[in-house]
């Protein structure tokens, strides 16, 4: 036997169990304050995959919960805050609305990193499951002191 196939023969592929991740999950915190939204939302959305796990699986949601604090202080490229807009559809004629970036980040600054983070995540019921993981505060308290969240690099 060649040694490339006993090694073969030896390997296991381990696949993660949704039962193997009950309430014992790692907490993350970001400080929004001068990040790129872009940036910010693209680690956000894979450590709420778990994607930066060694035992990743695909369809089991192995991530962990990551709280985003001062997210009226998020940073836009280029002239994204005028240009950039969120549209919503009531389904009646003329109903529809656009608000631009710059609005919604006055108005309601958490909607805007979640929305970020919603069109990253895998569009399914794990995705949505994935989603209720993320805390997002506009300033730069948050109550979920007694996790100890770790600090997320950006």
């Amino acid at each position: 036997m060649s040694l490339c196939l006993v090694r073969m023969v030896l390997m296991k592929t381990h696949f993660a169990r949704k039962e193997d991740y009950g309430n014992n999950r790692c907490w993350y915190h970001v400080d929004a304050s001068g990040k790129v939204l872009g940036r910010l939302a693209t680690r956000v959305a894979v450590a709420l995959m778990g994607k930066d796990r060694v035992d990743y699986t695909p369809h089991v949601d192995t991530g962990a919960f990551v709280i985003v604090t001062n997210a009226r202080d998020i940073h836009l490229t280029g002239s994204k805050l005028k240009d950039k807009t969120y549209k919503h559809y009531s389904g009646y004629p003329g109903g529809l609305k656009e608000r631009s970036v710059e609005e919604m980040l006055r108005k309601r600054p958490e909607f805007v990193i979640r929305e970020s983070v919603r069109r990253m995540l895998p569009k399914s019921k794990l995705g949505k499951k994935m989603l209720k993981k993320l805390k997002v505060y506009a300033g730069p308290r948050h109550p979920h002191t007694y996790h100890k969240p770790q600090e997320l690099e950006v």
